[in-house]
């Protein structure tokens, strides 16, 4: 028979979820449970006690997340007070005639010792209290936890952002920058939950007042009533025990009124409040002005000089020995040195290698792009590029790294992916480019360029000439979206280099979740993660997306039965991928817009094909060259109206004529007949010609 064993961890972590439970418990119990007076004195004590090590807890606090638990502790501590309230009630109004010790010895003295046995001077005592408690304290409090709440939450969205700069300037690794927004949520959660809390002691002193206002009149009434008392002996009792148990009450909820003005004051330090008080007042600047006023009111007539020249003197001291104390910062540099020497020998692997695939180069005159000082306005434009790219291709892009280089000029910038530089240009940072796309009218003062995305007529401008050009048709854009645009067009042409064996796991690991049974029939078995890669990465060069990972899945699962080579698995599953290739062109209503090659040219094509499959280049050069023109031709009007299209030919012939277009016409899709469904419309804009014709 199998036995279990709880480890002492799980054991305590048991005990510690179901003493939680059980103390809400004994809260309702000692709200409708009479108790004797010896348990609640053991009550009011440990009350006490809670509260000072609650406000101990806040005082020691190096940051305001470092008692993160506060609000859910002030609730239950508000909570049992109240409770106690309840029960001290009963025992006041059932057994107050017999005398002040009827109500435990903690009211007796409170009500008693205290106050001295005079209850008009404790409702004064108990009125300061109050008034300091919710006009001083709780209102002062609640003040600064509502800004600071509503300052929280307009600042998330920018710390966030700036996350998300620095994890992708390689600041950070993504467990850090994980960790990073946990306490970011974490802070406007605290804030907001402190926001609400402050009301719980407001509520506490309100509850004060009328608690004792009910135990005033009720006990008047019952000993006038019920115990034939007369009424200045049930003022004198009853009152006297009222004010005992509602001081016994409102001290505790000072000390929490404190704690909770404490931890929202408090800013993060990396010592407790006394140490950076402490810190912040040792300075000879700030006690050596308090010894000389105190010493010049000393030697005035008329004043106290028994206690204002000791006092001066006393402050004097304590300028003097601060000015001889030496400067602290001294020790933990030395120690910080000889904790890490520097070998300028060693050479670490750090310095000869980069593990950062997409890298963004910039010039020294581009650094206040990304200075944190001033937003870093690319850095916010980066991470949006990522964003944008990972829902498009339905993987994460991998971080981009920005660093200035010295070898470039000024102005320059480079975009290296896997160490290829894939795109370079300039910008200027201090104008606006104004970009032609068709529409403008008029000319623009600047320096004539090229916008380096699409290549299309541009000007770099004054900003503070952007609103002219803006209306005369021109669209505005600053440097950082110029970077920023060309990035994303780079990333986009190349997406098939971003992918790796760790993102295809990534996507398998986000699939198996919702499909297991289908991850589990496709890698590792019949497929390795290197040959799912290579499928994977041949679709993206030819612009399908992976955001439909489980029909292309599904596909290769199926074709997967059949072949292990990827180049055929990826012309196995085309034809299952055809309409999602086809929604990327036209709606759902509209026909696709197809070119064809003629029969004849087709014909012979696919005899060279099937001449020699293995050879790398199958098409003549000459005659490639010339369908390429054709196409180029044909294609020109359609590219200008915006209206895309795709080349359809026969399956044979398909990756020939793919690898011979991919430079003139990248984003043109090459699909077979296969890949259109039967009920999809087409409509044939184009045909290109047969060989003699091309020739001709």
């Amino acid at each position: 028979m199998a036995t279990l064993a709880l480890t002492p961890a799980a054991a305590g972590r048991g005990a510690r979820l179901a003493a939680l439970p059980a103390g809400i418990l004994l809260l309702v119990l000692l709200m409708v449970v009479p108790i004797p007076a010896m348990l609640l004195d053991v009550f009011f004590v440990a009350n006490i006690m809670v509260s000072i090590a609650v406000l101990m807890v806040a005082l020691n606090a190096e940051k305001p997340l470092d008692f993160s638990a506060f609000p859910t502790v002030l609730l239950l501590t508000t909570l049992f007070r109240l409770a106690l309230n309840v029960a001290s009630t009963r025992v006041v109004l059932v057994h107050g005639h017999e005398g002040g010790a009827a109500a435990g010895h903690v009211i007796e003295a409170f009500g008693t010792f205290i106050i001295g046995g005079d209850y008009v001077v404790g409702l004064l005592v108990f009125a300061i209290l109050v008034i300091i408690n919710m006009v001083v304290i709780t209102k002062g409090a609640g003040r600064v936890s509502e800004v600071s709440a509503r300052f929280t939450l307009d600042a998330l969205p920018g710390k966030q952002m700036a996350i998300d700069a620095d994890l992708n300037a390689g600041l950070m690794t993504p467990a850090e920058a994980k960790a990073r927004r946990v306490e970011v949520a974490t802070e406007a959660d605290f804030y907001g939950a402190m926001d609400g809390s402050s009301k719980f002691v407001k509520g506490d002193a309100v509850a004060a007042l009328l608690i004792l206002g009910v135990n005033i009149v009720g006990g008047l009434i019952l000993g006038v009533a019920s115990h034939g008392l007369g009424i200045a002996d049930a003022a004198r009792t009853y009152i006297m025990l009222a004010v005992g148990d509602a001081l016994v009450a409102q001290v505790p909820g000072l000390l929490l009124s404190i704690a909770a003005a404490a931890i929202v004051t408090r800013v993060s330090h990396a010592k407790d409040l006394s140490g950076q008080i402490g810190s912040q007042f040792a300075s000879p600047r700030t006690w050596t002005p308090v010894a000389g006023i105190l010493a010049l009111l000393g030697i005035l007539p008329g004043m106290p000089h028994m206690i204002l020249l000791p006092a001066a003197a006393l402050a004097g001291f304590v300028a003097w020995r601060l000015h001889k104390a030496p400067a602290p910062v001294a020790a933990p540099i030395e120690a910080e040195a000889d904790a890490a020497p520097v070998d300028p020998s060693r050479i670490d692997w750090a310095d000869v290698s980069d593990h950062m695939q997409v890298n963004l180069e910039i010039g020294y005159g581009l650094v206040p792009l990304v200075d944190e000082r001033v937003g870093a306005p690319l850095m916010a434009r980066i991470t949006g590029v990522r964003r944008q790219l990972s829902k498009e291709l339905g993987f994460i892009v991998p971080q981009v790294r920005v660093r200035d280089e010295i070898n470039l000029a000024p102005y320059a910038y480079r975009i290296v992916v896997s160490g290829v530089c894939l795109g370079e240009d300039s910008v200027s940072p201090d104008e606006m480019l104004a970009l032609d796309t068709g529409g403008a009218v008029g000319t623009l003062f600047g320096k004539a360029c090229k916008d380096p995305t699409f290549g299309l007529p541009a000007t770099w401008i004054a900003s503070a000439d952007a609103d002219a050009a803006t209306a005369q048709g021109f669209v505005v854009v600053d440097a950082g979206t110029v970077i920023a645009t060309h990035l994303n067009h780079v990333l986009g042409q190349n997406a098939a280099d971003l992918l790796g064996p760790d993102e295809v796991q990534g996507l398998l690991d986000g699939l198996k979740e919702k499909a297991a049974s289908l991850i589990a029939a496709l890698c590792p078995q019949p497929l390795t993660i290197t040959c799912l890669t290579e499928v994977l990465r041949a679709l993206l060069a030819e612009n399908i997306p992976l955001k439909e990972f489980r029909r292309i899945a599904s596909a290769i699962t199926v074709a997967a039965q059949r072949t292990h080579d990827p180049v055929e698995l990826v012309e196995a599953i085309r034809p299952t991928l055809g309409p999602l290739i086809i929604a990327r062109l036209c709606g759902h209503h509209e026909p696709l817009r197809v070119m064809t090659l003629d029969g004849g040219l087709e014909a012979i094509l696919g005899q060279a094909v099937r001449s020699d499959p293995a050879r790398a280049n199958t098409i003549e050069p000459d005659l490639g060259r010339r369908i390429v023109d054709a196409l180029g031709h044909a294609a020109g009007p359609l590219i200008a109206a915006g209206k895309p299209f795709a080349l359809v030919v026969q399956p044979t012939i398909r990756p020939a004529i793919r690898k011979l277009v991919r430079v003139a016409l990248p984003d043109t899709p090459v699909m077979s007949f296969y890949e259109v469904p039967d009920s999809k419309a087409v409509e044939v804009v184009a045909v290109i010609g047969a060989p003699e014709q091309l020739a001709a």
